[in-house]
């Protein structure tokens, strides 16, 4: 269970900047650093939920001996989420709305070829774009595949809308895993996704059917993760849609 305390801030003459901690189940996350900016992530991980809440709270309680004071402003939905370098990826540090619609273990796989960050391709994609986002809070989303296939790797870039056969399998297998750790990228870190983005991501997610076949990679692989990617990201966009999230 998900526990949060409030962000804290403190000022003074020669610095502004915040704190907080929050802690799921055995793990522990801290995110810190100059106020106004998404700061620098932390994750440890405990023996026991008790020995996690323990030290969340001494943390909690030492920074308010130290003078931090609650942020009451700060909004964890404006707020930018990078994973620890040293830890992976871990709901603790993805965006709450990224975590209350993408809840299978797929999403935090980072082994699986067929998991959006599990594959060498989407794990650059997405290392790529925390890049990116940590540097400027806003970058052309929907171009984000083609600009890495095309122009970073030169190896060229298949739209998942583009007609293909057998000689363009690979291209479009690897356009595909590009293009699902971006859209799925820009929802971990922002909480949002580009309409556009999301839309090449449903269209590489249907031709990705087709691809496992012509590869062979459906007697290796369950099938169960295209259409669990498929419907968890329509359902984020009809939430986005309604203005249901969080």
């Amino acid at each position: 269970m998900t526990a949060f305390y409030p962000a804290l801030r403190y000022t003074d003459e020669k610095s502004d900047k915040f704190w907080r901690v929050e802690i799921l189940g055995c793990a522990l996350v801290t995110n810190w650093g100059k106020a106004g900016t998404n700061g620098k992530y932390a994750l440890k991980e405990f023996d026991s939920e008790e020995e996690c809440r323990k030290e969340a709270e001494k943390l909690f309680r030492s920074k308010l001996k130290k003078g931090y004071a609650e942020w009451n402003e700060f909004d964890p939905l404006a707020h930018f989420y990078f994973d620890d370098e040293e830890f992976g990826l871990h709901p603790l540090t993805a965006h709450p709305r990224f975590r209350q619609y993408f809840t299978d273990e797929l999403y935090y796989d980072c082994a699986d070829e067929e998991a959006p960050f599990g594959s060498d391709e989407g794990a650059d994609a997405l290392a790529m774009l925390a890049e990116m986002l940590r540097k400027k809070p806003t970058v052309n989303f929907a171009d984000l595949p083609r600009w890495l296939m095309d122009d970073e790797w030169e190896l060229g870039y298949l739209p998942p809308d583009a007609p293909y056969d057998e000689e363009d399998v690979e291209t479009s297998y690897y356009s595909d895993q590009v293009t699902l750790a971006f859209a799925f990228g820009q929802i971990k870190i922002t909480g949002s996704i580009d309409p556009d983005l999301a839309s090449q991501a449903l269209g590489s997610l249907e031709r990705m059917k087709k691809t496992h076949i012509l590869m062979g990679l459906d007697q290796y692989n369950s099938p169960r993760f295209i259409p669990l990617m498929e419907s968890d990201l329509r359902r984020f966009g009809i939430a986005t849609k309604k203005g249901d999230h969080l």
